[in-house]
Parts: C-alpha cells; structure tokens; sequence
C-alpha cells in the first residue's frame, strides 16, 4: 500500500491558507458575488481561494494535474488534485458557517481515477476531516492531534438518520415519491446539505445521505473520507466511487436499502 503522508501533509497546507482566505471574506459587506453560466452563485474568494491552491501546487507538485470547480482541468497524468474551493457558496455568500474547501487527490486506477488523499477543511464550524487510502478517516485540528472516524452501527432504516440538502433536486429527477417514501421509513431527517452529511456518516452521526446531482469536485474528498471510516460511497447506480454525477453514502449496513428507494438503475 502506497504512504500518501507527503500527499495528505500538502493537502492539509493547502486547507490552511484557503482557511486564511474564505475566512478574511466571509461575511465581508463588499464581496463580490457573479451568477455563472449555469445560474450558481460564485463569489470573489472562490476564485481567489483556488487560485491559492493551484498555485502552491504549481510549486509543490509540477507535474500533477489538477481539476477544480472554478477553472477547469489543466495538465494530464495519472495523478490529479481535484478542488472545490468552496463548497457551499450559496451558504457562504448569505453568511450561513456550513460551507468547506475540498481537496483531494486522485489517481489513475483500473476503471479510471480514484480517491486516494481528502481534506474537507470547513473553518467557520472550526471541523477538519480528512482521510489518505488504507490509512483510515481522520478529524481534528492537525495531523498530530486527530479521532479516529467509524461509521455507525445502525442496521434498521427505522432506527437510521437520513441527511440531504433539498427536495427540489428530487422532484426534477422525477424521484421525489421515493425520497419521501424513505424520509417516512426511517427514524429521523435532517436537510443539513453540501460536504456536511457525508463528513456525519463517517463520524457515525448520521446514517445515510445522498444527493441527486453532483460534480466530481463535489465528491471526491467526501468519498474517501466515508470509505475510509468505513462505510459506502456510490452513485445512485449503485457505481462505486465519485463518478456518477449524484451519491449515495452510508454505514454499508444500510445501503442496499438506501439504493432500492433512490436508486436509478440503468
């Protein structure tokens, strides 16, 4: 098994000075928010925030590609940084604290690239998670100083808590009776939204979660850190991975029963 700790190190470095970032415009009374071509919201210090990252990897790791929300692929080979400078921009430009920077790296592997370093650093909430492949999930403040994450034990959707970030995604998918027939089986739902439900199933808070329409950007970081505090990252599909354009994510007690309500079988 491969040590990522250089890899994982890195990430955290870059967390730290896009934590600097965010936080110096968060809830500024003159940032400057632009409405993108697909009608989302995007903000002064989500450009600024990946441009900080691409250009200390730039520096760091010439060679690696790197992916990100706010400019797009540059480079090739069979590794790749992928970024979502701020995931939760609706949140942050309103001065709502849930909202993360998400870092991870992936390589190539046999059926394309996967998740082998996360980092989901949500400074407003003062959370951590991060997690390298084959070395387990991890929160806290530092490498040095972190818990072990382990998804819960749950094994009865009527004992299980649900997380999701809105109905209407649902509703345009045509899937929203299956959606509320799964709120209606299960013990509690929670409409926390965006990085923060997945980072709940790995810390056994939440039980499942999933969403309906996604970008690689938006999964990446979240996958590992599930898969590694051992639970189940898919698409809707059933696909392993953050490849789907939407995700599933659970216990792995759970998550046959979560696919047969929002599951899209193709």
């Amino acid at each position: 098994m491969p040590d990522y700790h250089d890899d994982l190190r890195l990430a955290h470095v870059l967390a730290d000075a896009a934590d600097a970032a965010t936080m110096d415009r968060f809830k500024a009374l003159d940032l400057k928010v632009e409405t993108k071509p697909d009608m989302t919201p995007v903000s002064e210090a989500d450009k600024a925030a990946e441009e900080l990252i691409r250009g200390q990897l730039q520096r760091a790791r010439p060679r690696d590609a790197v992916l990100g929300e706010e400019y797009g692929i540059e480079g090739t080979g069979p590794r790749r940084w992928v970024i979502d400078p701020i995931d939760g921009t609706k949140n942050y430009v309103r001065g709502v604290p849930v909202w993360a920077t998400l870092i991870s790296l992936m390589e190539a592997a046999e059926g394309g690239y996967r998740p082998v370093v996360g980092v989901v650093s949500a400074p407003a909430l003062g959370r951590r998670w991060w997690a390298a492949l084959g070395h387990g999930a991890y929160t806290g403040r530092s490498l040095s100083s972190a818990t072990r994450l382990r998804v819960s034990k749950v094994s009865k959707l009527s004992d299980a808590s649900f997380a999701y970030s809105s109905l209407s995604g649902w509703e345009e998918r045509g899937q929203l009776n299956g959606f509320l027939d799964l709120t209606r089986e299960v013990w509690r739902t929670r409409a926390y939204g965006d990085f923060w439900p997945y980072m709940m199933v790995a810390e056994g808070s939440v039980d499942i979660c999933a969403e309906p329409e996604l970008s690689l950007w938006d999964m990446a970081a979240t996958a590992i850190v599930v898969t590694e505090a051992g639970g189940t990252f898919t698409g809707l599909d059933g696909r392993p991975g953050p490849h789907s354009g939407n995700a599933a994510a659970s216990n792995g007690l759970l998550h046959d029963e979560l696919l047969s309500y929002l599951g899209q079988r193709y």
